[in-house]
């Protein structure tokens, strides 16, 4: 790895950040470009494109590129770049690694495929390691453990996290046995950055010894989280845990209570709420019900000073 590839890795707070739509579900330009400056303006040091939270397993060839190309122009370099290349093949990963790099991306960060004829760990192995060892970019690992399709062993996960290409990994498995393992690794490779995605548990990730955090809820609570990593950097837990409780609380108001019941119509219309977007629609077609949205301008009111600090 490069000493600018270890520069592009970013600050401590990452956002996986969600894709604005028109009405027509086609990808919102100028609202991209509002999403990146409130990035900026919370100090997200990093943005993760076409991933869940992105809904880039549901987007278009040409949205996704069109996303990364318009991201890669209104950050001008103010932060990296990383962007979802998972498929269902080394070659169609491959191909998305190469489509990421022309548009400008810093990273290209695979997830478990959506579908594999032999989920066999030797089968597994055999895509990640491919796409990995041929990536033209440094690559980051999505681990989301037990909630994908295909599962990727533990003892699997660690020879992925040895390769050398690897960079970043964001953990979003909930899982401590996993994080045991991504910590064990990072023993053996101190460069490779740790990122939790378990955004409801940061505290615990930082404490353990994990670089920082990596939020689809990034893009309101950016903000907030870097309170609670500024807060664990100084050793006072307390406060950490404290900031933790208020977003969460924030988290469940935006997204429809514990149930999740409107996680990716929730957050747009959060950010609809701000200026930030046009519109709440969402591929997943997540409903927006009156209580979410009563709750939505509750958080508005009760955490203006970390929705715009």
């Amino acid at each position: 790895m490069s000493k600018s590839q270890k520069i592009r890795l970013g600050g401590a707070v990452w956002s996986a950040a969600p894709t604005p739509f028109t009405d027509k579900m086609e990808i919102d330009v100028p609202a991209v470009k509002r999403m990146v400056e409130h990035h900026v303006r919370l100090g997200v040091g990093g943005l993760f494109l076409a991933g869940t939270n992105g809904e880039g397993p549901w987007m278009t060839d040409a949205q996704r590129r069109l996303l990364v190309k318009t991201v890669v122009r209104c950050t001008a370099g103010r932060m990296p770049v990383a962007v979802q290349v998972s498929d269902n093949s080394a070659a169609r990963i491959l191909d998305n690694m190469r489509a990421a790099r022309e548009d400008g991306a810093d990273l290209a960060v695979i997830a478990p495929p959506y579908f594999l004829a032999s989920t066999e760990p030797a089968a597994v192995r055999d895509v990640y390691v491919e796409a990995i060892r041929n990536s033209p970019l440094p690559v980051g690992i999505y681990d989301r453990g037990t909630y994908s399709s295909v599962a990727v062993p533990e003892a699997l996960l660690k020879q992925i996290y040895l390769e050398k290409n690897v960079v970043m990994i964001k953990d979003s498995s909930a899982n401590e046995g996993r994080m045991r393992l991504a910590l064990e690794v990072k023993r053996r490779r101190p460069e490779l950055k740790l990122l939790t995605g378990w955004e409801f548990e940061c505290v615990k990730y930082l404490a353990a010894g994990y670089d920082g955090v990596l939020l689809g809820g990034g893009v309101f609570n950016g903000f907030l989280a870097g309170q609670i990593v500024a807060a664990m950097a100084a050793g006072d837990r307390g406060r950490a845990e404290k900031l933790q409780a208020r977003m969460n609380r924030m988290m469940y108001a935006v997204y429809g209570g514990k149930k999740i019941a409107c996680w990716l119509s929730g957050e747009k219309k959060l950010l609809v709420e701000l200026g930030l977007f046009g519109s709440w629609r969402n591929y997943p077609d997540y409903p927006l019900t009156a209580a979410c949205e009563k709750a939505i301008q509750a958080t508005l009111k009760r955490d203006a000073e970390y929705l715009l600090p």
